[in-house]
């Protein structure tokens, strides 16, 4: 049976940048320190006006052809993750298939999760894959949650950016598995904690849903913007992601100590931080790379995997727990060997 491994990852950051100096001159009662300290991010990158999450996708896969690694002919499907997708129909997907010039016998697909995207997305990747429905995939993960916040919302403003991440998923003929095991999760009644309440069928947008309305922080936003409830998001981190990890461990049969590295979505520093302690895992075996570009949702634990690698954290044959978590809400976790082709 092929085994499925990731061969290689890029990512793309579309080119608008809102700075922690410009936040924090929009917002006087916070300093940069107060926003670095909190968040530990100086730029966030923004989808221009026309710019659309397929735009982005079609950035970040472009450069995996241009590495080489890989050409459009090779590719016999493409999975789209996303919560901005250019039209509610079509699928953005099939769209991306014919944009990057795919075969016509390219399966496409797209599916909604945020944070967790990536995990999930490598769990579907594997499944094709080792059930020989393809040899080379295309997981790509690409957001424009900018258009989403308020220019009001300061603390929303201060967390999120854009971006889209290309990983290449493609069969071996290794015989020790590279990918998993998986360990999933689902709580939908956190579903409100994170959300953008008017725009879909259930709460068409109005008038009334274009009303501002100010929460008790200060800051601003509408029905159609994003919403989010920090608190109970990060009691969920709290709560889940360590149970997460233990089940994790469980199943795969291996220790704390034989992990090389631990990336989890890069939600915030602060947040980070309180699960690393919490888990006490050693600060060199836990990476963050979130300054240059924010949390980017489902793309977050690709640039941080690229970045690890570009600074030589990942050797091959290193073993790297992911973990994802966010709305929905939706939470996994899954193991990775890290193999240089």
């Amino acid at each position: 049976m092929a085994r499925a491994a990731v061969r290689a990852i890029e990512y793309h950051l579309p080119s608008i940048v809102v700075s922690t100096e410009s936040l924090a001159a929009q917002f006087p009662e916070w300093s940069i320190e107060k926003i670095d300290e909190k968040v530990g991010i100086s730029e966030r990158h923004y989808a221009a006006p026309d710019e659309c999450s397929s735009d982005l996708a079609e950035a970040a896969v472009r450069k995996l052809f241009e590495s080489g690694v890989c050409r459009p002919e090779d590719i016999d499907f493409l999975l789209l993750c996303t919560q901005t997708p250019d039209y509610f129909l079509p699928t953005t997907a099939c769209l991306l298939q014919d944009r990057l010039g795919l075969p016509k016998k390219c399966g496409a697909l797209d599916f909604n999760l945020s944070c967790s995207g990536y995990v999930y997305g490598l769990g579907l990747a594997q499944g094709l894959i080792e059930s020989g429905q393809a040899r080379n995939l295309l997981l790509v993960t690409a957001e424009t949650y900018s258009k989403f916040l308020h220019p009001k919302d300061r603390s929303l403003r201060a967390i999120f950016g854009d971006a889209a991440a290309a990983t290449l998923v493609s069969a071996t003929d290794r015989e020790d598995a590279l990918l998993g095991p998986y360990v999933y999760g689902t709580d939908g009644s956190g579903g409100p904690n994170l959300m953008i309440p008017a725009g879909g069928m259930r709460v068409p947008r109005s008038a009334e849903s274009a009303v501002d309305r100010q929460d008790e922080s200060g800051n601003v936003r509408t029905k159609d913007h994003l919403f989010m409830n920090g608190p109970e998001v990060f009691n969920l981190a709290l709560s889940v992601v360590p149970e997460t990890v233990c089940e994790l461990l469980g199943r795969s049969g291996k220790t704390m100590e034989e992990i090389d590295l631990f990336v989890l979505h890069q939600a915030n520093r602060y947040m980070l931080q309180h699960l690393r302690k919490k888990m006490r895992i050693p600060d060199e075996k836990f990476y963050i790379a979130m300054s240059h570009c924010g949390n980017t949702i489902s793309s977050t634990i690709p640039i941080a995997l690229k970045h690890a690698a570009m600074e030589g954290k990942l050797k091959d044959g290193a073993l790297v727990m992911l973990v994802g978590y966010g709305a929905g809400y939706s939470w996994g976790a899954t193991l990775l060997r890290w193999t240089e082709f």
